[in-house]
Order: structure tokens, then sequence, then C-alpha cells
């Protein structure tokens, strides 16, 4: 007789102490229990190690064990929930919305029974640039996530808001005198590199930047106050304030980003 191993199945435990069945692993990786072996020897093999999330619905201001887990699983996949504390902010937020994106789940800031599953066995982010180099930034504009990779490896994934795709015209006090700009707020799909950088706010023509990265002209990586799902910003690629405190650390000077797809709404 097989015996399924399921999530949060009860006793199985029981089975393996009395010698009842053995554990094996499917080619699909899936743990199954099985009758002895006819020599009366029991054996266990190692499955793969499970985690089991929290079974409680969690909403915006919530506090709890359940939030300190939701913000260390997200940590440990690479997202950046803020301080693990228990509380469940906007930090904090920002990066769940990252996780349901790539998951495959519409962005929400509750957190039911499909974010903790998906938190169980979570999705990898789809690659954008297959043969890239070890070390880059890919920016999804369909999905409006940013991937850090370094050494190969993902090292950094986070919500963003990118350009609004509305055309603007502004007037602003620059460089000594009052002017108007006008243009389309685009966030140009290709291939970049990153440049020059500044520490702290930096004040541009359209408004001030928190620790922005360049990598196209006027283009930058940055953080802001506000990074709404939907696109909003003048061409730049918002990021959260935490992650932006983080990104001059991890990212350098001339590593490639790769800016691809187009957001539908």
């Amino acid at each position: 007789m097989v015996y399924v191993v399921a999530r949060r199945q009860l006793g199985l435990a029981a089975l393996l102490t009395a010698g009842a069945v053995t554990l094996s692993v499917s080619a699909a990786g899936a743990a199954q229990a099985t009758a002895p072996q006819p020599t009366g020897v029991a054996q266990v093999l190692s499955a793969p190690a499970t985690v089991t999330a929290p079974d409680e619905r969690l909403k915006l201001g919530d506090k709890g064990g359940a939030v300190k887990w939701l913000q260390k699983r997200l940590k440990m996949l690479g997202y950046l929930p803020g301080k693990t504390d228990g509380r469940y902010g906007g930090t904090t937020l920002a990066a769940v919305w990252a996780f349901q994106k790539v998951n495959g789940i519409k962005p929400t800031s509750t957190i039911g029974r499909a974010t903790w599953d998906a938190l169980e066995a979570p999705m990898e982010p789809k690659v954008l640039v297959r043969n890239g180099e070890s070390t880059r930034a890919e920016v999804n504009l369909t999905k409006q996530i940013m991937v850090l990779y370094v050494g190969g490896q993902v090292k950094l994934i986070t919500h963003i808001s990118s350009g609004s795709g509305v055309a603007y015209c502004e007037t602003a006090s620059w460089q000594g005198k009052t002017q108007r700009f006008c243009g389309s707020a685009t966030t140009p799909t290709g291939n970049f590199k990153t440049t020059w950088r500044r520490s702290g706010w930096h004040r541009s023509y359209l408004g001030k930047l928190y620790n922005p990265i360049f990598f196209n002209g006027g283009i930058a990586f940055h953080g802001a106050l506000s990074v709404p799902l939907a696109p909003a910003s003048h061409g730049c690629v918002r990021l959260p304030m935490n992650v932006a405190e983080a990104l001059p650390g991890l990212l350098g000077k001339g590593v490639p980003v790769h800016v691809r797809g187009r957001f539908r709404g």
C-alpha cells in the first residue's frame, strides 16, 4: 500500500516509528511512504525539507508571530520586507507585492491561502536575459519588478514603479531660473549599464530622488516615498525606500541593466 505524504498529514510519524512504512522519494521529488521491504528492515530515505506556513489570514496593520514568519520567509527568498518585527506595514507590503507578482498572484495587501501556499513552494522570477552577465539587473516592466543577480544567483527581488507612459509638461525652478520641461514618462526598454550615482536625496528638475543609481541618461533606480502598483514615474524606476538604502551596496558601476516588457494594467 502506498501512502502519499501531503502537507499537514497526520499519523505518518507513528507509522514510521512502528516500522510499518518506509519513506521514498519519487522522480518528481514527492515523498511517498511504502510498505516494508521483504527483508523486514525499514529504511528511511531523506526527503526534501518541507516548509509549513501559518494558516492565518493577515491584513495590513496586523502584528504577531505569523507576520514575523512572513518577514523571515520573504527575506530568505531574496525580498526585502524591512525589519523582522512582526508588524505588517508598508515596507513589508511592498515585498509581499513583489512576491505575489513573481508567483502569479494578483497583488493585494491581504495574505490568504494562495500566498501562504506560494511561500511554501515559491516560484523563481522569470529570467529575462538567458545569456546575460552573471551580475546584472533585470527590470520587468510587465510585472513591475526588478531582479538583481550577483554571481549568477538571485540576490534581490523588489517591487518597482516605472514610467507612467503619460506625456507631461512641468514648470520648475532649475539652475537659477524658471523653466518648462516636457516629455514622455516612459522607461525605455533595452540594454544599459549603471553609471553615476548620488547618496541621499538628489534634486532633479522633475523632483527628488533618493540614492539614485543612473543607468540610461537621466533615468535611474531611486527610492521614493510613493511606489504604487501602477507605473507612476517620469521614467525612472522607483524603489521602496528600504530597497534604495540597500541597493548601492549591491549594485556597482558598469553593471548591465536589462529592461524588458510592457505594463498592461
